[in-house]
């Protein structure tokens, strides 16, 4: 088997019916990992509805609810390749109840491409998924102004489109200048896979030759270990194996860890990765390794391993900024939802409301508030009802980002900025 492109989770954000789907259609068109006789298929059941330009959409709704209503609620997860990357593509919603999807799919993006109709201009959820984008950690982002076709492929609409997205972008902290900004029509397939030439203003690269021009995430060898355990085993022969993703760092065999917050210690005797054994592993690769001086019952998931002298860090309180995604109610002090973080699930309490922000652009725009709704973004004051492991998303982004869970749906998510460390010893 060939060595694999380098790989890329690719966000498609930006408000609802500006073309997103349609765009991620025509990227799965041009790039041949859709064939044209679905297209053809799909156009001929789309004119039968009567939505003649649905076409492309479809080939990510494959949803039925979601044919009937034209809208997309599920994050379908398709593959393509350009010539330098391969691309999951995470199909976020943008429509205003399914912003918690859009934050499953963001927090696991390294790139975004936003898309934003022409005509319309810069919305409500435009705004909001851009704020999103910043406060998840998505560095690099590609916009789409889409729809050209439909304003005839005016320059002076682009460019007013451009000016009010880069004020925005500005707002949060991009940087516009380092930004490609594509007049595109996924539709009709303008600025796609190659130059149109029905905007010869335009001397840009087409979305395809941006894809290719992002840069690869790079493997955070040089922060600290932290592999967050998913299973223990207990194989006979051979001792305790604990199992998990390395998410930072480079794992040694004969390396002295750590484990909390189970706060206990050993030294690794042996990894092994695809029933090979391997004399170190990397981000991104899941292990199983055997430690000397663990017993099968020291440890469980949800406890995270480091190197012995700069072990995971134990929150005994934690200062997060969150999103609050959706909540029947209001989210009052003293809430105590399940805080879900790498590989923990652990029930937090809220013991501060500490600022409210403006969702759309950072700012304070209350002190202390009394209490929180959906769509309020805030600086909130967290206690973990037992020891958990966290990082500051400053220093280990991988261990700093969670969602939070109650009833059965995501009610907010965020990233810890600063922590109270419990003392282990």
């Amino acid at each position: 088997m060939a060595a694999e492109k380098p790989h890329m989770n690719l966000a498609v954000i930006g408000h609802i019916d500006h073309g997103k789907s349609t765009t991620v259609g025509r990227l799965l068109f041009e790039t041949g990992a859709v064939p044209p006789h679905i297209i053809e298929t799909y156009r001929k059941e789309a004119e039968t509805k009567g939505k003649g330009s649905f076409e492309f959409a479809w080939v990510m709704d494959s949803l039925k609810e979601e044919r009937e209503r034209g809208i997309t609620i599920d994050i379908a997860h398709k593959r393509f390749d350009t010539d330098k990357y391969y691309f999951t593509v995470v199909d976020c919603p943008g429509h205003r109840d399914f912003v918690k999807n859009m934050i499953t799919g963001a927090s696991q993006a390294d790139a975004a491409l936003l898309v934003v109709a022409a005509p319309d201009g810069v919305m409500e959820q435009t705004k909001e998924h851009v704020f999103l984008s910043r406060t998840l950690g998505i560095n690099q982002l590609i916009i789409g102004v889409n729809k050209m076709d439909v304003v005839k492929y005016d320059e002076k609409r682009f460019n007013e489109v451009k000016e009010q997205l880069s004020q925005l972008l500005k707002m949060v902290g991009y940087k516009p200048d380092s930004i490609n900004f594509i007049p595109m029509s996924s539709f009709v397939g303008d600025n796609i896979a190659k130059p149109s030439a029905n905007t010869p203003w335009y001397k840009g690269p087409a979305v395809l030759d941006a894809l290719n021009a992002l840069t690869e995430p790079e493997k955070p060898t040089t922060l600290p270990m932290r592999l967050p355990i998913q299973d223990v085993y207990s194989i006979s022969g051979i001792g305790t194996v604990p199992v998990g993703r390395v998410e930072t760092g480079i794992m040694k065999k004969g390396m002295k860890v750590s484990f909390m917050p189970a706060n206990k210690e050993g030294e690794i005797k042996s990894i092994e990765m695809h029933h090979e054994e391997i004399p170190q592993a990397l981000p991104g690769d899941n292990v199983g390794f055997n430690v000397r001086g663990i017993g099968k019952g020291d440890i469980r998931r949800g406890d995270v391993c480091g190197p012995a002298d700069v072990p995971p860090t134990v929150a005994d309180e934690f200062i997060a900024q969150v999103v609050v995604l959706h909540h029947p109610s209001a989210l009052t002090v003293g809430y105590t939802p399940v805080f879900h973080c790498h590989t923990a699930q652990i029930a937090c309490t809220f013991i501060e409301l500490m600022k409210k922000l403006d969702p759309r652009t950072g700012q304070v725009k209350e002190e202390n508030p009394t209490f929180l709704k959906t769509g309020d973004a805030a600086i909130v004051k967290i206690k973990p009802t037992q020891a958990m492991v966290i990082e500051k998303v400053k220093e280990i982004p991988q261990l700093g980002r969670f969602a939070v869970r109650d009833m059965g749906s995501t009610i907010a998510a965020g990233v810890c900025m600063d922590i109270t460390p419990k003392q282990m010893r």
